[in-house]
């Protein structure tokens, strides 16, 4: 999956987390996974704690997030 289809998965809404960027609209916030692995909590934790997260959805976490912060 090419980077800007794993950035689509990343969405901004006002009306969902008071508009924090989400996972694909759900209520995980991409602060709460980067806080999570930051943690030490693995890839397969999250995945197993939150079943409706997918692997791109942390390669999306991961690419947002530096993306974000070189700019």
């Amino acid at each position: 999956m090419n980077q800007e289809r794993l950035l689509e998965r990343i969405t901004i809404n006002p009306e969902v987390m008071v508009g924090k960027p989400t996972i694909r609209g759900l209520r995980i916030t991409v602060e709460q996974i980067l806080k999570a692995l930051a943690g030490g909590v693995t890839v397969q934790d999250l995945l197993g704690d939150y079943p409706e997260l997918e692997p791109q959805d942390i390669h999306a976490v991961l690419l947002y997030a530096a993306e974000k912060g070189t700019n």
